[in-house]
């Protein structure tokens, strides 16, 4: 008995430590994914304005 409620409770540790772990994992992921994106964007634009001739 006292083992099953020791299994009963680290699970239940596991799934209160598994929020806030998967929460920060995606929030990481959703900055990487908005850096990347505005970094894609100034390197189109920037290629953009080098092969157009646009200069001073």
């Amino acid at each position: 008995m006292g083992r099953i409620l020791l299994i009963v409770a680290a699970v239940v540790l596991a799934f209160l430590l598994l929020g806030p772990i998967l929460g920060f994992v995606f929030g990481l992921l959703k900055w990487a994914l908005v850096i990347g994106l505005v970094a894609v964007v100034v390197m189109f634009v920037a290629k953009m304005f080098r092969s157009s001739g646009v200069r001073d």
